[in-house]
């Protein structure tokens, strides 16, 4: 199995096609794209989510039996793989982004593309 610093290209012409394989001294870099959500824990009362509660209730929402509140942040990171990236935005959540004593957070992570090293 070749080394994660290895890229490919194919060159074409009329009659034949090449690939190319070549070693990069920079490891490949994967640019992710992440979807943060960050909410109170179940056990923290939430005010802003009671607010819009009660505000539905008398704008007749009668059917609304909960509201919380929460943040949505979407940042991009790059990393030479996947596992790399969750454990940087696990540190960065943990961090920055939450207060991990009254707040939870999940992320969704999607690969944007990849990009390779000089030669």
């Amino acid at each position: 199995m070749l080394s994660p610093n290895y890229i490919f290209t194919q060159l074409e012409h009329k009659s034949y096609s090449i690939e190319i394989a070549a070693f990069s001294k920079k490891p490949v870099q994967i640019k992710y794209l992440a979807k943060i959500f960050v909410t109170l824990r179940t056990s923290v009362l939430d005010p802003a989510g009671v607010a819009v509660q009660s505000g539905l209730k008398q704008m007749g929402y009668e059917n609304v039996e909960q509201v919380r509140i929460g943040k949505y942040i979407e940042l991009t990171i790059v990393a030479p793989d996947e596992m790399k990236a969750r454990r940087d935005l696990n540190r960065i959540c943990d961090q920055m982004l939450s207060n991990p004593v009254i707040e939870n957070y999940r992320f969704d992570l999607i690969e944007v593309e990849s990009q390779t090293g000089v030669f």
